[in-house]
């Protein structure tokens, strides 16, 4: 920001990217509030996987600590045929992810990454406006106005749309249709390892692959817990937008069809199941999908993308970074500043996008394409399997340049 602009920079949306935009603007001492339409903060109860690209931005915050209180840290990714059970493929984590990227894979429950972000928020002393929605915003020659539902009115220097796929600030930025759906529900759970039996407890990540469907599991909170989500092609539910309905094991049994014993005995170890619908938008297609004058769009409300690359929260850490990196540098105008911002981050995270969906008809195969897929796996395992190019040091093949204004 130039150091004549005193007006506060407001991320709406409280989640993962608002929390994490916020923090990385305080850290670069660009002033900022958020505005959160829930009148408190909570997150749907499901885990995540993040990769080195991520962990790298969160331990140079300062949060590597909190993060080993909470995340587990697999040592290796293994991949099987969800018919057969047979072992496709491993890609090694621990010490490998940590010699190759400088940094850790984690996997952890997406609640515990909120507080930790949240908690670095509060510490920092920011301040977090609940049950506020942003309503409009018209633009002076110095300023925005930014007005919400609820009445509170606020002079700022930029508004930032972190509110999520659903983004009402996305909405009146860019006025396109709502996000699609993909064809595809998604099953979670959290099972207590405790309550399973020894064979079915489990310290690293297994995908299984199957026609039309896909599982993943991994530990989350410190390796006490299982997450397990299960993605099935099927039909849109009337509540579509609603990301906690009860799913039933019935209902995701028939989806699948026949799967191995060993696959089917771990689903019917889970006592209870939330469904989702998946949604998502096409890859960004340019700088202006992501910002336009003062008003820029980070994580799911600018880019929504397929779980199967992992890297949703990881891209909205990453916007949250470049993002505060741009606001920091320069005697160009916010407009400017936000406009580096979107050049930098849009071709990124439009590829990740597009592999992402590329992985889903990978992982969801059937007949020669899966025969080939396993074939694969089989003769090339960690060539096939690992993304350096996604994993690699930020600074070196797509961070933020200090030039770049």
């Amino acid at each position: 920001m130039t150091r004549n602009e005193r007006n506060p920079v407001v991320i709406a949306g409280g989640g993962i990217g608002g929390l994490a935009a916020a923090l990385a603007c305080a850290r670069q001492r660009v002033p900022v509030q958020l505005l959160e339409r829930a009148t408190q903060l909570s997150e749907v109860g499901a885990g995540i996987q993040i990769g080195p690209n991520v962990t790298r931005i969160l331990q140079a915050w300062g949060l590597g600590a909190a993060l080993a209180e909470v995340a587990a840290f697999p040592k290796q990714l293994q991949a099987r045929d969800a018919q057969t059970g047979q072992v496709l493929g491993t890609l090694r984590l621990g010490e490998r992810a940590q010699a190759l990227y400088g940094a850790s894979y984690a996997t952890i429950h997406r609640a515990d990454l909120q507080g930790l972000l949240q908690r670095a928020v509060q510490d920092a002393g920011l301040a977090l406006h609940l049950g506020q929605t942003v309503h409009g915003w018209y633009e002076t020659e110095e300023a925005l106005q930014v007005n919400t539902a609820e009445g509170l009115s606020l002079q700022v220097s930029a508004l930032i749309g972190a509110d999520g796929i659903w983004s009402a600030v996305r909405q009146q930025l860019l006025g396109d249709a709502s996000a699609r759906f993909t064809g595809h529900l998604a099953y979670r759970a959290l099972v207590a390892q405790a309550d399973l039996p020894t064979h079915l407890r489990s310290d690293q990540v297994t995908v299984w692959m199957g026609p039309r469907l896909h599982v993943v599991h991994y530990p989350v909170r410190s390796g006490q817990w299982l997450n397990l989500v299960a993605i099935v092609h099927g039909a849109k539910p009337d509540q579509a937008q609603d990301w906690d309905q009860a799913g039933h094991t019935q209902a995701l049994m028939q989806a699948m069809g026949v799967v191995g014993r060993d696959l089917h005995e771990r689903l019917a170890s889970v006592p209870a199941w939330r469904q989702w619908a998946l949604h998502d938008r096409s890859p960004v297609s340019g700088a202006s999908d992501m910002a336009q004058g003062r008003v820029a769009l980070l994580g799911d409300a600018a880019h929504p993308m397929r779980p199967y690359l992992a890297q949703g929260a990881g891209m909205a850490i990453e916007d949250a970074q470049a993002l505060a990196q741009c606001l920091s540098v320069g005697n160009a105008t916010v407009a400017e500043q936000l406009q580096a911002y979107a050049e930098q981050r849009w071709v990124r995270n439009a590829r990740v996008q597009a592999r992402a969906i590329r992985n889903g008809r990978i992982f969801h195969a059937q007949g020669a394409v899966a025969l080939g897929r396993n074939l694969s796996m089989r003769l090339m395992g960690e060539r096939v399997m690992d993304v350096p190019w996604l994993y690699a040091d930020a600074s070196e093949v797509h961070g933020f340049k200090g030039n770049a204004l």
